[in-house]
């Protein structure tokens, strides 16, 4: 399989503008422990996303809770700060293909010349690097509307304050005119004056993510990030919410992020699809294409799991094992290869794995383990009380794909247990063909997903 050049950052269609474009992302938190509060490790909330959102278009972001999908989103509307990476706002493509030009050179390696580009890109469209009034356009051309609306909303303001709060703070209406542009905002969403002034937890589920969404469009943005903003509400208000949105966003010109995780809505809401797991993206492309043929086990995995989706293609339905990995010490190679129903020796196995196997399936064998030596997280030697339960570990290990990826055979003596893996570098996110990407390592080599 010939794997193709180019960053997800810029695959945005080529001559498409893209109203954001993230290189890198990271979100880290530090997990403190001890009296002293040392930090310990790192929660990889989001950990290296490349991603961009094409000009007037929807991008839908999908995975399970806790893959980072909402993090991301808080990331690019400038409410969390990124640990790492660059988030790059309001970008033509000429402007971004030089980006990615001189983001390939070293530091000490630019001439004058792309030093004074890449100092203009900088304070131009790099936020945090932008002047303060850019950022501020950037911010109020970025509005969020939030899964929970009534929480989103101050039960202690009537709804002509919420929706007009925007236009209040920077000084675009008052008095009667504001009024009247609160009014003409709710009777977009489909609500009147007579709700005016009313407060929320005197509207149903469905009237208060209007008044949202009305709040959302108050400064007439270009981008808006809609977090799961029909998770909580009834099947048929679910389908008015999102009727209004495509009509808003074909009246407005709107750019959707569209963060989910229920494939049957983000099939009906976007273009394209990202889907994450585990603070990473797993796979990116149209959206027919990655429903009628996943490059990755967890993108066909979801879509296997979706009820509404049984008129897929594949008859044999796949699923996951076990648990969520803990995100402070992530798998190595892909982080999907303990769960994934098609894993083998080149998706990449550490110790970790087998003795988080054992602790889940096995777990006389692993209450017996008195000690683990590791050379790195490849290597190790793990000691037991009791000589039964070192064979039952060996053993377990030989059933599993694990075994595939052996650097040599399990060593045996009495209490212990020597393994050695072939060591692997963490899974990339490539391009297999215009357009489609995907991390799976298997994917990269056969050029298709493999079957069970």
């Amino acid at each position: 399989m010939t794997l193709l050049s180019g960053s997800l950052a810029a695959d945005f269609g080529g001559t498409t503008d893209a109203v954001v474009a993230l290189h890198g992302v990271k979100v880290h938190y530090p997990v403190k422990e001890g009296v002293l509060q040392r930090v310990t490790g790192q929660v990889r909330a989001v950990d290296g996303v490349d991603l961009s959102g094409p000009r007037g278009q929807t991008l839908g972001l999908v995975g399970e809770s806790g893959c980072g999908k909402t993090t991301l989103g808080r990331v690019i509307a400038g409410l969390v700060a990124p640990t790492g990476g660059d988030i790059w706002v309001d970008v033509d493509a000429t402007q971004h293909s030089e980006i990615e030009r001189l983001r390939g050179v070293a530091t000490e390696d630019r001439s004058p010349e792309d030093q004074a580009s890449w100092k203009s890109l900088e304070s131009n469209h790099r936020l945090g690097s932008m002047s303060r009034d850019k950022q501020s356009r950037y911010r109020r051309n970025c509005q969020v509307v939030f899964q929970d609306a009534f929480s989103s909303l101050n039960p202690r303001q009537l709804v002509r304050d919420i929706v007009g709060r925007p236009l209040r703070v920077h000084k675009e209406a008052s008095g009667e005119d504001l009024d009247r542009r609160v009014i003409e905002l709710l009777e977009r969403v489909g609500l009147d004056s007579q709700h005016l002034l009313r407060f929320p937890h005197q509207f149903s589920g469905g009237q208060r993510q209007r008044i949202s969404i009305a709040r959302a469009l108050a400064l007439n943005p270009e981008f808006v990030i809609l977090d799961e903003p029909t998770s909580a509400l009834d099947v048929s208000v679910q389908a008015q919410i999102l009727n209004l949105l495509v009509d808003l966003q074909k009246d407005l010109g709107l750019t959707y992020l569209f963060i989910t995780h229920d494939l049957g809505v983000v099939q009906h809401m976007s273009d394209r699809i990202a889907v994450m797991y585990l603070g990473q993206i797993a796979e990116y492309g149209p959206t027919a294409d990655v429903f009628n043929s996943p490059l990755h086990p967890y993108s066909r995995i979801l879509r296997d799991s979706n009820p509404t989706l049984e008129d897929s293609l594949d008859t044999v339905k796949w699923d996951l094992s076990g648990t969520v990995p803990n995100p402070v010490n992530p798998p190595q190679g892909c982080r999907l290869h303990p769960r994934c129903p098609v894993a083998r020796a080149e998706c990449g196995w550490s110790i970790d794995d087998v003795l988080t196997d054992a602790e889940r399936n096995t777990p006389v064998v692993f209450e017996t383990i008195s000690r683990v030596e590791r050379k790195s997280d490849f290597r190790a030697t793990v000691s037991f009380s009791e000589p039964e339960q070192a064979k039952k570990f060996a053993k377990r290990i030989g059933s599993l794909a694990a075994h595939e990826a052996l650097e040599q055979p399990i060593r045996l003596d009495d209490k212990l247990v020597e393994v050695s893996f072939n060591e692997v570098s963490e899974a990339q996110l490539q391009q297999l063909k215009d357009g489609r990407w995907s991390s799976c390592t298997r994917t990269q080599n056969l050029g298709a997903l493999p079957e069970l």
